[in-house]
């Protein structure tokens, strides 16, 4: 499975509003320059999270974007389903009724693993987790210079 540039950059995009957010809101454009992303794509990522309430979006002289709940409530899963669609690496395992071999597929059973894999995954990292992890490796990196 790949993920889109769509889902990666909307993971990065958060992460950046996570350690950059609190008490005043995040411009779109300086997260798109800290993270080295179109401005106008960004536009187009940021949308379905406002629309699903993982943001919010404040228009104005002081406007920006602010998370709507602690980083430590936001599960990865719930981003890359928002952004991709699905983690299910093929049509099948979701809709049985697509493929007539479904029941006696050994490929599909190994597929239905690797989906579960996925989601355990990405149910268990937290945008709190990724900020942590950043900092840690800056912190390490700034070590060995």
């Amino acid at each position: 499975m790949k993920l889109s540039t769509r889902a990666r950059y909307g993971t990065r995009a958060l992460l950046d509003l996570a350690r950059h957010g609190g008490e005043k809101p995040v411009q779109l454009k300086d997260i798109a320059g800290r993270q080295n992303i179109s401005l106008h794509y960004l536009e187009h990522i940021i949308a379905p999270l406002v629309g699903a309430g993982i943001i919010r979006s404040t228009r104005g002289v002081r406007g920006g974007l602010r998370l709507t709940r602690q980083p430590k409530d936001v599960k990865l899963i719930e981003v890359i389903q928002l952004l991709e669609g699905t983690t299910t690496p093929v049509d099948c395992i979701s809709n049985p009724e697509t493929c007539d071999r479904a029941d006696l597929c050994v490929t599909r059973d190994v597929w239905c693993v690797m989906k579960k894999a996925i989601d355990t995954a990405l149910e268990s990292v937290t945008l709190q987790d990724l900020v942590e992890k950043q900092k840690r490796k800056e912190t390490s990196v700034k070590q060995s210079v």
